[in-house]
């Protein structure tokens, strides 16, 4: 047996020592620090990774939002493209519609967008045959779908309208001379009440305005106004127009050889589209012509490769008479003491390609309707450049629609209405009087977005959707 100092020392021995005590909590606690920091860069990472795919996923809806609204964009361009398609008298256009009721609708798919995100379009439009104050809505709802994701949907409406080419009195594309040295402007309404049950009213000092609109994009060696007393306003291609005493621009009251302060603007611009003629129609030829043309009260449709009256030869418009004049060269001649008449509560519609020649006795009509002669001037932008021209009696009542030709009054005379052409000159003292009530019109003008607006009102999108959503 070992003495007790022995089994002392040696008891002693098998007990850690303080340092190793101390090294053992200091590898304990480097273990806990190292677990709390994986802990913790795993909560950052962990965060990160889902601030990064809630990032993704953010940006992916806002993609395909913005792409939802340009598709609903796009289905309503089909659906305005589709109603001027209808005014160019185009008989196919809802041939790959669904009809129904007076109203259509279409989808289109297969609008491949980026990756595996694909979209959609419902448009859906009524009315499909619209009268001329009608103003067809069209709804689109798009619809696009990214992979793993609930589709995102913009629906938009839009209410079409046309707007009239006859909103100013004269629209000289190119070129505005006045030769006359007293040429005078100003307008009037005769249609006042917007009742076509009511008379017109005739032109008169009394009933004369000053706020027509003469607009050009002449440049300055091809604008001359002389001194032109323009009551209204004059619009131009960035010039400031000459003028001299007595002439002016502005309103009633204005001083001579002022230009009116807000009277004068240098924004013009235009968009002029081609007009077809109409391709039905009795055929006609200067033969078998007489004294009468149409039906009293009846709206008739008749063709002719031109029109010749001279001498004493009469031609009497009755009812509502359409004229295609088919003769790329000479359209219409009026000469000598020949006269075209338009019997009361009638009215002429004539569409020519080529030239124009009233004198004679001219147009026999009622001046407090100029719309009751309607020209329409068929030329292509390249071809040939018709004239019209206004000799003789130098009177004229009529909206005159001729972007490609030159229109001339020769000598002194009155213009009652609205004309657009490419060139225009007043080679006397003319007066021109603008017919306020020729702005709303809008035969022939294209439908364009009236009120448009994004359907987010849960309860306008309800009413649209059992419409749209077919």
């Amino acid at each position: 047996m070992r003495p007790a100092s022995q089994r002392f020392s040696t008891a002693w021995s098998l007990r850690p020592s303080g340092g190793a005590r101390a090294a053992s909590r200091r590898r304990g606690s480097v273990l806990i620090v190292a677990l709390l920091v994986a802990a913790m860069l795993a909560l950052v990472l962990g965060g990160y990774l889902s601030l990064n795919l809630g990032s993704a996923r953010l940006s992916q809806r806002t993609f395909d939002r913005g792409a939802a609204f340009h598709l609903a964009e796009a289905g309503l361009e089909e659906g305005l493209w589709t109603y001027n398609r209808l005014l160019t008298g185009d008989t196919s256009t809802w041939n790959d519609w669904q009809v129904s009721s007076g109203s259509a609708w279409r989808r289109f798919d297969g609008f491949a967008l980026s990756g595996s995100t694909s979209g959609s379009i419902k448009v859906y439009a009524q009315p499909v045959a619209p009268t001329e104050e009608a103003r067809p809505m069209v709804v689109a709802l798009a619809s696009v779908r990214s992979p793993g994701g609930a589709p995102v949907t913009r629906m938009l409406e839009v209410s079409l309208r046309r707007r009239s080419f006859f909103a100013a009195g004269i629209v000289a594309r190119e070129s505005l001379v006045f030769r006359g040295r007293n040429v005078s402007f100003d307008s009037w309404d005769s249609d006042p009440d917007r009742d076509p049950a009511t008379p017109r009213v005739p032109y008169s000092a009394e009933v004369r305005l000053d706020t027509g609109v003469i607009a050009t994009g002449a440049a300055a060696e091809n604008l001359v106004l002389n001194r032109a007393r323009i009551h209204g306003r004059l619009v131009t291609r960035g010039l400031v127009p000459e003028l001299s005493a007595p002439g002016f621009v502005g309103p009633f009251g204005v001083e001579e050889g002022e230009i009116h302060s807000g009277w004068l603007a240098q924004d013009y611009n235009d968009e002029f589209p081609q007009i077809n003629a109409p391709t039905d129609g009795t055929f006609l030829t200067q033969a078998r012509l007489g004294s009468t043309l149409g039906v009293p009260g009846e709206a008739t449709s008749w063709r002719m490769p031109s029109l010749r009256l001279s001498g004493k030869q009469t031609l009497t418009i009755l009812g509502h008479v359409t004229l295609v004049l088919t003769d790329p060269v000479d359209a219409l001649s009026i000469s000598g003491g020949a006269s075209l008449v338009l019997s009361p509560g009638s009215s002429l519609a004539l569409y020519a390609e080529g030239d124009i020649s009233i004198g004679g006795q001219g147009i026999v009509q009622d001046f407090a309707n100029p719309g009751a002669l309607q020209i329409w001037s068929t030329t292509r932008p390249g071809q040939r450049n018709p004239r019209i021209t206004i000799s003789g009696r130098g009177e004229l009542a009529a909206l005159v629609y001729a972007p490609e030709a030159d229109f001339e009054v020769t000598g002194n005379g009155e213009f009652y209405g609205s004309l657009i052409a490419r060139r225009v000159t007043f080679g006397g003292n003319a007066a021109i009087h603008y017919d306020h009530a020729l702005g709303r019109i809008t035969k022939h003008a294209p439908y364009r977005a009236g009120e448009w607006r994004s359907v987010d009102d849960p309860v306008r999108r309800a009413e649209l959707l059992r419409l749209v959503d077919r």
